[in-house]
């Protein structure tokens, strides 16, 4: 490596990754388990067969992987998230935009 030391995975986190979590927003504790976590619910919530996502987790079998890394999204709940979501783009954009009479008080 001419000289240069290895990224160690704890000192990544530490320097880069739990700064950047601040500063946009998140406080919680955050690890290399909560990426994995993160992973096994987005390939779930995107229609993925539980035994891809088993394997893709390299766990033992799909109960470990239904009953720990995926929490319960339905695509209603997706929906719903969706149109606030939308409202708040919506109205954060309408805000933005200022007419000239606005722009003059």
């Amino acid at each position: 490596m001419r000289g240069k030391q290895p990224y160690w995975p704890d000192n990544l986190m530490k320097r880069y990754i739990r700064p950047v979590a601040k500063k946009t927003g998140i406080h919680k504790r955050i690890g290399w388990h909560t990426f994995r976590h993160t992973f096994g619910t987005l390939l779930k919530a995107n229609g993925e067969d539980i035994k891809t996502v088993q394997e893709l987790l390299r766990h033992a079998n799909s109960r470990i992987t239904l009953e720990v890394y995926t929490q319960a999204v339905t695509s209603n709940k997706r929906a719903a998230q969706s149109k606030v979501v939308k409202m708040m783009v919506a109205n954060t954009a309408a805000a933005q935009v200022e007419t000239p009479v606005q722009a003059a008080r």
